[in-house]
């Protein structure tokens, strides 16, 4: 089929092409020979007038104008693979679906189980594929591969997608029941004397707390430990004299369970704003939309925070 004197059979070689930038993982992940994707990539040169793909040394990389095609290309595939499964209703208690949701543990434990049990007893045969952000998110997302992205408000501020504001939190410090350094309060001299565990997410944003500590204060925390997830926290704080700054609604559910104390931070903090993203070709899916309602559902039960 043409639209313009374009075949649409080549739409899918071209994205894959511009995604792989090399013809033999290309004809592999479309499953035809590497002759047939190396003639499809010549009637896409051919069409467009350019090379779209040049070898650079030992390297293969995409023109300027392959680059200008990646994302229109790609947006476009998703919406008409969005059209063409796009039902007339949908029902959660019979419907089957899949949605890949990308949340840190700590949205896990806050808000992400309380959607799990909504589920449970709303859409038995809904399943959930709950990740924690992986080093190359923007990437899988802007592929179409994720469902529903939930981040803080700075990571996706200016991200080209749907976005829905969820919920505000602020921050806490934590300490082992019985350290018996601290009381009932924290001095900033004393926050700054205790050894810290601090919580990094790889070398994208390991730095955040301190890089936004630093230019504050012309200091940085002593950090003693650090770890890649919230969850891990409590663990590693009781027993020791050590302290750990967290989000409060995740350390408040931490110490109803474990012998953990919660103070005030000594000094203001900015709010944590979690924000919900979408990919645009999902807006208007009848499940993707229920999925938000149900979210947002769940947001609404959520306690209120002191």
């Amino acid at each position: 089929m043409r639209l313009d004197k374009f075949d649409l059979n080549l739409l899918v070689v071209l994205d894959t092409i511009l995604e792989e930038r090399n013809v033999t993982r290309a004809s592999a992940r479309l499953h035809i020979g590497q002759s047939a994707a190396s003639g499809a990539l010549a009637r896409l040169r051919d069409y467009f007038g350019d090379d779209l793909l040049v070898p650079v040394g030992r390297q293969l990389v995409l023109t300027p104008l392959g680059q200008s095609l990646v994302e229109p290309v790609r947006d476009a595939l998703l919406r008409v693979r969005s059209a063409i499964s796009l039902k007339p209703g949908f029902d959660p208690a019979t419907a089957e679906r899949r949605f890949l949701i990308c949340a840190s543990d700590y949205l896990t434990t806050v808000l992400i189980t309380g959607v799990v049990r909504h589920m449970a007893r709303q859409a038995p045969r809904v399943v959930l594929d709950i990740r924690r952000p992986m080093p190359d998110w923007l990437e899988v997302f802007e592929r179409g591969k994720i469902d529903l992205l939930v981040m803080p408000e700075p990571y996706i501020a200016d991200f080209p997608s749907h976005k829905s504001t969820l919920f505000n939190d602020t921050h806490v410090c934590m300490v082992c029941a019985e350290n018996s350094a601290v009381g009932d309060s924290l001095s900033f001299d004393q926050y700054m004397s205790l050894g810290h565990v601090a919580v990094h997410f790889g070398d994208e944003r390991s730095m955040a707390f301190e890089e936004w500590f630093l230019p504050r204060f012309g200091k940085q925390r002593q950090v003693e430990l650090s770890v890649d997830n919230f969850s891990i926290l409590p663990l590693v704080v009781m027993g020791t004299q050590r302290i750990a700054t967290l989000h409060r609604r995740q350390a408040e559910h931490f110490a109803q369970h474990l012998p953990v104390r919660l103070l005030p931070t000594p000094f203001e903090m900015p709010p944590l704003v979690e924000i919900m993203a979408w990919p645009n070709h999902l807006d208007d899916d009848p499940a993707h939309q229920w999925l938000r309602k149900t979210i947002t559902h769940c947001v609404a039960e959520m306690p209120m925070l002191v």
